[in-house]
């Protein structure tokens, strides 16, 4: 540690030493760029002074273009920065301009080219951004740098002239960099430091030192920079330094002190690292045992040494776990060993002699071994040789592991697994797994191999080319349509039951199919195959009977068509015959008059018409697989039913709320009446009181006010005990069309 502070500290020395010469030659570029600043400062402020009074006599009219140039000329001679004096017009003509490098004076230049030096509308140069600048404040303003047509670097000062507040044009001075450079930067400040002028773009305009052509300059290590005030256009004044003093690596006498310090480290090292080398051996000794004894003590396998007689030398604690035996019970005991069953000492020595003898099978032997307290387990040993360093062989190492729990658990597996076969061998339905990728049958019950066989074209028969079920693979390098697909997703998705027939077997099976993981790995196809030969033939006949019930419907229904074709038609048919007649007979005895003849013939033509809407609804009826119903008018029905009626018949339509909004349909006679037993079975199909009757007139006219959600009865009329008559009604669902409208009107809207 010493050694090294000492180090440190001539470090340090010469570090402050350097560090201090540095600070004081920084500051020495710091003070000549600020002296070069202050003298280029005071230059153009005296300048901008002198035209300012130039712009102000050019406003006042004091002075012409010819005077303008003249005091041009002189200025220009005392100022040798300044290459060219320009008066300007509002409009940007030249009206004088006077030109340092040229031998005589333009009083006026007119269609002159254009020139970086000469602002024009429209376009972007240094000078129009002056110009237009000065003319908005009315101020001095400083164009930015450019290059004027000889490719020198020059600024400009525009000063707006003011002709009686207004503006008339600007008096443009302009600057060359390399002559700002050249006059107004002292001698001893370019002879100590570089001092240089860049623009904006760090692009360097003049310098008082001038780069060797095809060098590259030196990346200076001092630099300081101030803006080229009072400018103000991106112009920056850079001083430059470099470090005369030797660094440390120059130094003699640090070498030496670190040479002496380097080798006294060198030394010291050494000394350290064979220490730590002793230290690290001795450690690697200590955690290698304490590594050995502590895996002895975690495993959960036993193990035991012994040398070339049989002589016990080493057990760790698992096999004294195992035994209950203590290590000093053990080491240096000679057979028969204290674990050693006393009823199986025979067949224990003759496995020792195979062990002493090398002879020992190399997946292990199955052994019984007695624990302290007399209990036995099951174990397996495995017997290697125990080599030494040398390579020399002292002995044999014993591994043994208690397999009581495991020979436990094989033994349920196979139980397991022989209860689950006998289970899928006495299944009816057949059971069949296929690998596949190879298309191998991988599991096969005995329904299976009754139907199928034991070979794989079975499970294909059944797969069909259902999608999602894989065909058979034609050969071995068939290619694997299942290749890179997940497992976990095919495993647990299934596919929809399907029925498949077996021609050769002429059976129907119920298929169910499922995708799992076989017990080595691969993607296997289970197929549970139900014979539904049974059920399919019972679908089949009772599709048979069904088809023959719906022929047999579709003759009862064409029946009841006929049948009420000819109930329907009858009366229309009936009244156009009565017409008919009726009009034959009085035109026959001329006992008709126009008129009545022509009021027949339209109730014909009517009845007619009824006959033909008879048929239409019908057909109707037959082509609607629901009942239609729709708003109609009461009055309409019961005009409809009068007129059919003839002078045979009387309607008297009545509402009757007590029974929930409904209209009453009611026909009354005077007869005899009917009996009861007939009232009981008037609606029944096919029951008539007529000699020739059909019987379903009145069973149709019931179907029809029930199917509006109505009522049909009939009732005897009585006087006393005497029967004055007969009435039938029915009802239908009314909406009222007019609140006002009284009970009795005939003019709701029936539903």
């Amino acid at each position: 540690m010493s050694v090294l502070l000492f180090l440190a500290a001539i470090i340090l020395s010469f570090w402050y030493l350097r560090n201090e010469e540095f600070d004081r030659e920084q500051e020495s570029v710091k003070r000549d760029a600020e002296i070069a600043q202050q003298q280029i400062r005071l230059r153009l402020i005296e300048n901008q002074e002198e035209l300012a009074r130039m712009a102000r006599e050019i406003g006042t009219r004091t002075i012409d273009p010819e005077e303008f140039l003249q005091q041009a000329a002189t200025f220009a001679r005392e100022h040798p920065e300044i290459t060219s004096l320009m008066w300007l017009t509002e409009k940007r003509a030249r009206r004088a301009n006077y030109s340092a490098r040229a031998f005589v004076a333009e009083p006026a230049v007119r269609n002159a080219l254009p020139t970086p030096s000469m602002p024009a509308p429209g376009r972007a140069s240094e000078s129009e951004t002056a110009f237009t600048t000065a003319q908005a404040l009315r101020q001095p303003v400083y164009s930015g740098p450019f290059a004027d047509a000889r490719g020198t670097p020059v600024f400009q000062i525009h000063l707006p002239l003011i002709d009686r507040t207004e503006f008339s044009g600007t008096l443009v001075a302009e600057y060359a960099v390399e002559s700002l450079m050249r006059y107004f930067v002292p001698n001893e400040v370019s002879n100590r430091h570089a001092i240089t002028i860049l623009d904006a773009r760090e692009v360097a305009l003049a310098s008082t030192v001038t780069p060797m052509p095809g060098q590259k300059v030196k990346r200076p290590s001092i630099v300081h920079e101030l803006p080229l005030a009072p400018a103000g256009n991106g112009l920056v004044l850079r001083g430059q330094g470099y470090r005369t003093s030797i660094g440390l690596i120059s130094n003699t006498l640090f070498w030496m002190v670190a040479a002496l310090s380097a080798l006294t480290v060198w030394m010291l090292m050494g000394t350290w690292r064979h220490m730590r080398r002793r230290l690290q051996m001795q450690n690697a000794l200590v955690s290698e045992t304490n590594f050995r004894r502590a895996m002895e003590n975690s495993m959960l396998t036993g193990m035991r040494a012994m040398d070339a007689e049989g002589r016990i030398t080493y057990v760790n604690p698992a096999f004294c776990a195992m035994t209950g035996f203590a290590e000093t019970e053990m080491i240096g005991r000679m057979p028969p060993f204290p674990y050693w069953p006393p009823d199986r000492y025979e067949e224990n020595n003759r496995l020792f002699q195979q062990e002493l003898q090398g002879r020992s099978p190399a997946g292990g032997i199955e052994v019984k071994v007695m624990r302290k307290d007399g209990t036995l387990f099951d174990s397996r040993m495995y017997v290697s040789p125990l080599i030494d360093a040398h390579g020399v062989q002292t002995g044999w190492m014993t591994s043994m592991t208690n397999i009581t729990e495991a020979k436990r658990i094989r033994d349920q597996l196979s139980a397991s697994h022989e209860r689950f076969t006998t289970v899928l061998e006495g299944l009816d339905a057949a059971v069949s797994v296929l690998s596949v990728q190879q298309g191998e049958l991988l599991f096969a019950n005995r329904s299976y191999r009754l139907w199928f066989g034991a070979d794989a074209r079975g499970h294909g028969l059944l797969a069909g080319d259902e999608p999602g079920l894989p065909k058979l693979p034609d050969s071995e390098d068939a290619h694997d349509s299942f290749g890179g697909l997940p497992t976990n997703e095919l495993t647990q998705a299934g596919s929809e039951p399907r029925e498949v027939y077996i021609e050769p077997l002429q059976k129907w099976f119920d298929v169910r199919a499922r995708y799992l993981q076989w017990t080595d790995g691969r993607l296997a196809q289970m197929l549970i195959a139900t014979d539904i030969t049974a059920r399919h033939n019972a679908e089949a006949q009772a599709s048979q009977q069904a088809e023959k019930a719906q022929v047999t419907s579709r003759l009862v229904t064409m029946g009841e068509m006929a049948s009420s074709v000819a109930h329907e038609l009858n009366q229309p048919l009936t009244a156009i015959t009565n017409y008919c007649n009726g009009m034959v007979s009085r035109v026959r005895s001329d006992a008709i008059q126009k008129d009545d003849l022509v009021e027949a013939l339209q109730k014909t033509a009517r009845q007619a018409h009824r006959a033909g809407q008879i048929i239409h609804r019908i057909r109707s009826f037959v082509k609607r697989s629901e009942p239609q119903r729709q708003p109609s008018q009461a009055r309409t029905i019961i005009e409809d039913a009068v007129d059919l009626a003839g002078i045979e018949l009387r309607v008297v339509p009545r509402h009757t709320p007590e029974e929930g909004g409904v209209i009453e349909f009611s026909v009354t006679d005077t007869g005899p009446g009917l009996k009861e037993e007939v009232i009981a079975r008037l609606y029944e199909a096919f029951f008539s009181t007529k000699v020739d009757g059909l019987g379903i007139g009145l069973s149709l006219c019931r179907t029809i006010v029930e199917s509006h959600r109505g009522r049909i009865r009939a009732q005897n009329l009585y006087n006393g005990d005497s029967v004055t008559g007969c009435r039938f009604t029915f009802t239908l669902p009314v909406e009222i069309a007019r609140t006002e409208a009284a009970p009795t009107s005939n003019s709701a809207v029936i539903q």
